[in-house]
């Protein structure tokens, strides 16, 4: 289904906007992920932010943040695959074509081990990686593009690269997209120009702030299949306290185990599929 936000936006108040946003973000060097997206919380005087996946401190480009009770949603975004553009400089003299012979060998499922100043715990893990190639070069400087999935270390592959050929090291990164939220978006804003939108809006112009908020629920709709409720009033009721779904709610039973539940255009919640005689589906966020 072909998702017009523009439409979605210009039907909302800008109060129904803020309370259940996604932005997307053009992180900036010198501020880690968490840093950006309180940036973002407080120019919008929010409660609340997160974001859907970290970017080391010097790592620019995109960082989708959600606000408010957007931010229950991170764990059905932040592992979607990213893609990055990078530049790397080689520790000795090697020809291009032996360089993107060797990167060939990286492309697929690959073995990791975090590196030493992550957080999460140094054990090997498998990723996989869906592209990379060298996009050109000048001396022992190179520049990459790699699209891998997510919790892939970029910098680690490039030093594990780096063991084949006499050494490399990463320069510089930039992520241009993470899932469906890439740099080339019309939402996709720095901070300065988020700050910008705001103040306009407290100024009686809210344009350019409407079109940065991005519907938490219509992003949803992009990422996973979803269902239309066939309830009357009284059963909706109950299903936006946390009931169960049953066979005969649903228009059509989705095959995926998650899936979105609507009812007509309004968000009900994201559920999981089950297998308890009639009951189709339990809540595992409800929008009530």
């Amino acid at each position: 289904m072909e998702i017009n936000l523009e439409k979605i936006r210009k039907e909302r108040s800008i109060s129904e906007l803020l309370d259940f946003p996604i932005l997307n973000i053009d992180k900036p060097a010198g501020l880690t992920s968490f840093q950006t997206a309180e940036k973002a919380r407080k120019i919008l005087g929010l409660r609340k932010s997160g974001h859907f996946g970290t970017l080391d401190l010097m790592v620019t480009g995109v960082l989708p943040v959600a606000i408010n009770r957007a931010c229950k949603l991170s764990g059905y975004f932040i592992k979607k695959d990213k893609t990055y553009i990078g530049k790397m400089h080689l520790h000795s003299e090697v020809g291009e074509n032996k360089l993107k012979e060797e990167i060939k060998k990286f492309i697929g499922k690959i073995k990791q081990i975090p590196p030493v100043k992550s957080r999460v715990k140094r054990v090997e893990r498998e990723r996989e990686v869906y592209e990379f190639e060298i996009l050109k070069m000048n001396g022992k400087d190179a520049e990459f593009k790699v699209k891998c999935e997510a919790g892939t270390y970029v910098r680690k592959l490039i030093n594990d690269l780096g063991l084949k050929i006499g050494g490399a090291h990463m320069t510089g990164l930039r992520r241009i997209s993470a899932g469906i939220f890439t740099e080339n978006d019309e939402n996709f804003t720095s901070l300065e120009a988020l700050e910008k939108a705001f103040l306009e809006y407290k100024n009686g112009n809210e344009n350019n702030l409407r079109k940065l908020l991005i519907p938490a629920e219509e992003a949803v709709k992009k990422i996973m299949p979803f269902a239309q409720l066939k309830v009357n009033e009284k059963e909706l009721k109950q299903i936006l306290t946390g009931k169960p779904i049953f066979k005969n709610q649903l228009r059509k039973i989705p095959q995926e185990k998650i899936f979105a539940v609507f009812s007509g255009k309004r968000f009900i919640e994201i559920a999981r599929k089950s297998e308890e005689g009639d009951i189709i589906a339990r809540p595992e966020f409800v929008f009530n």
